[in-house]
């Protein structure tokens, strides 16, 4: 629901405020610079989906050239979605992108699971959770 998107939307600002990420919480052990990263965002929009992983800068370009509102490309939360929407069940969908999906994405991706993807997400469950 739109109430369901704006109260997470709210909750991942929060969470990815630099107040919140220099408080000392278990964020600010998290060097994104150690990945080329930068002070990270939330982007609230298309996100497509398809039944192949996107590795080819070709490929992302054509998609890109075809879909040019699309802001992110991935598989899973959009089964999540579907089954969700089948069964009349409320459902949020928050994404951390690692990589453009082309040739360029020279991340040690078990590393940037461990300390980037998980820390933020599970600051983003704990803080959605804690609103009620």
């Amino acid at each position: 629901t739109a109430e369901l998107t704006a109260r997470m939307r709210r909750t991942v600002e929060s969470v990815l405020s630099p107040a919140a990420l220099t408080a000392g919480g278990c964020l600010s052990a998290v060097h994104l610079a150690d990945f080329g990263l930068s002070q990270p965002a939330v982007h609230q929009g298309l996100v497509i989906s398809g039944d192949q992983f996107i590795h080819a800068a070709t490929v992302s370009a054509a998609l890109r050239a075809e879909l040019p509102d699309a802001l992110a490309v991935e598989m899973e939360g959009a089964a999540v979605a579907q089954v969700c929407r089948d069964f009349d069940v409320p459902y949020t969908v928050v994404r951390t992108i690692s990589d453009r999906a082309d040739d360029e994405a020279h991340l040690d991706f078990p590393r940037f699971l461990a300390q980037v993807a998980s820390p933020y997400s599970a600051a983003i469950v704990r803080a959605f959770l804690r609103q009620g």
